[in-house]
């Protein structure tokens, strides 16, 4: 954790750690993703001074591209069956 970090962004850490150590999952890079979601967290509250980071809203663009390729594929299935 940075050292700016609050006791609640500690404390928050360390049970993300503790978590993925139980569940067994990121072997080996607990710390690191514990860290890398705190440091996330921090940054779009506006806790640290050096970036202000904007949250990526990637699943909107995502589902639209889906559903294009979805229907890009039922009037491709219609115009064979219809053939």
């Amino acid at each position: 954790m940075p050292q700016g970090a609050s006791p609640k962004r500690e404390r928050e850490y360390q049970k993300l750690e503790r978590k993925f150590k139980k569940e067994g999952r990121y072997q080996g890079r607990e710390e690191e993703v514990a860290s890398r979601i705190v440091n996330k967290q921090r940054a779009e509250s506006g806790e640290t001074e050096k970036y202000h980071h904007k949250p990526v809203r990637r699943a909107a663009s995502r589902r639209k591209s889906r559903s294009a390729r979805h229907s890009h594929r039922r009037s491709s299935a219609r115009s064979r069956s219809t053939s």
